[in-house]
């Protein structure tokens, strides 16, 4: 009976010692006491690169470390990537996730087009580009694997069909919500098939307002269908106060810019534990653009002048940010910007693409071309 009794609670022992054990609680031989430890789990793309807490080697990730409460300065680095640095606030039984992604120091770069391109659009949510070039209007598909160098091209309007008043420098194009048609001033061309007949397509100053009415209403449908899964208090101050200039490909965050000046309240209370800790900005100042995480119930200030600067990363988790000199990577907190191309390019064209490259035009012998093309800066 004693020995069974003593089994029991011999088990009871350890079965209480690995629960405090798993949520961080180690022995202090030197304090003879147990204290509570925090867990900081460690990620990276790629992989295998060097942990360094405090300037202090410790480890490679994929790795967990089990340590003391405490402020940690965590730098993540891999030869021939930007570094990543976060400073965290460690409690005891926390668990922290670091999910790092370096981009590389030295990025690839090449050519997708060999026309000469007088201009270039996005199509928002997509691979596809709409390019103007004195060859004709094509349609690329940036992630089309190709047969042959250049057959990601489709032809939608040849170059001896251009009206008279078709000015392809200064044109206003507009892109339709489902991306199948485009404006072209008031031309009406189809992104789908060639267009042969385009001067039947010359829409009158009516027409044209009431199509683009109609695109607008269908962009305003899908944005509120998106926003209410947010918390309802979030949609009324966003269809009251925010611009909003596109959600995350995830649709779990939001990047906006704030019409006036607000306040954005808490609305998940109390507050989630284990989530980012980058300080908030939830006093909103007028034409200022942040990020709002549904998830967590977080708001962020991006350093950006104006929406055109700014895209979604295609992993929801960052943002590039064209400076007009360089084009940088940052996460979507506002934290660990990585300049991930500074070479030539024309300062008011780039878009991000769903495998994790980036479009940008230049011309990289203007000696010999007028115009520029476009390239694939391979980033990822």
């Amino acid at each position: 009976m004693i020995k069974k009794l003593f089994l029991f609670l011999l088990f009871v022992g350890l079965s209480f010692f690995l629960i405090l054990y798993a949520r961080g609680y180690r022995l202090d031989l030197e304090n003879k006491s147990l204290t509570s430890r925090g867990i900081i789990a460690f990620y990276s793309y790629p992989k295998t690169a060097k942990i360094y807490l405090n300037n202090q080697f410790r480890g490679i990730t994929d790795t967990n470390l089990t340590l003391k409460p405490d402020v940690y300065e965590v730098e993540i680095k891999k030869e021939g990537y930007n570094n990543w640095k976060k400073k965290i606030i460690l409690k005891g039984e926390l668990v922290v996730t670091i999910d790092a992604t370096l981009f590389p120091i030295n990025p690839s770069l090449s050519p997708l087009t060999n026309l000469g391109v007088i201009r270039a659009f996005s199509l928002d949510r997509s691979d596809k580009l709409l390019i103007f070039s004195e060859e004709g209007i094509y349609l690329v598909d940036a992630l089309k694997k190709p047969i042959n160098f250049f057959s990601s091209l489709k032809l939608l309007i040849k170059k001896d069909l251009y009206p008279e008043d078709f000015d392809l420098k200064n044109s206003e194009v507009v892109i339709s919500p489902d991306l199948k048609q485009a404006l072209i001033d008031n031309y009406l061309i189809s992104l789908e098939e060639e267009n042969t007949d385009i001067l039947n397509f010359k829409l009158t100053e009516e027409s044209r307002n009431n199509l683009l009415t109609a695109w607008k209403e269908k962009q305003d449908k899908d944005i509120k269908k998106i926003l209410e899964t947010y918390p309802k208090e979030f949609q009324k101050i966003a269809s009251e106060s925010f611009k909003i200039i596109d959600f995350s490909p995830n649709e779990t965050k939001v990047l906006y810019q704030s019409l006036t000046n607000v306040e954005l309240p808490i609305f998940i209370k109390p507050r989630l534990i284990g989530t980012n800790q980058t300080e908030e900005s939830r006093i909103l100042k007028k034409d200022q653009i942040y990020v709002y995480d549904k998830k967590e119930d977080k708001n962020y200030l991006i350093s950006a002048d104006n929406e055109k600067q700014i895209q979604w990363y295609y992993n929801s988790k960052h943002l590039v940010i064209n400076q007009g000199k360089k084009i940088i990577v940052l996460d979507y907190d506002n934290t660990n910007p990585q300049t991930v191309y500074s070479g030539p390019y024309e300062k008011d064209f780039f878009h991000s693409l769903t495998d994790g490259k980036i479009i940008i035009l230049a011309n990289l012998n203007p000696e010999a071309n007028q115009y520029p093309d476009i390239y694939l800066v391979g980033i990822k």
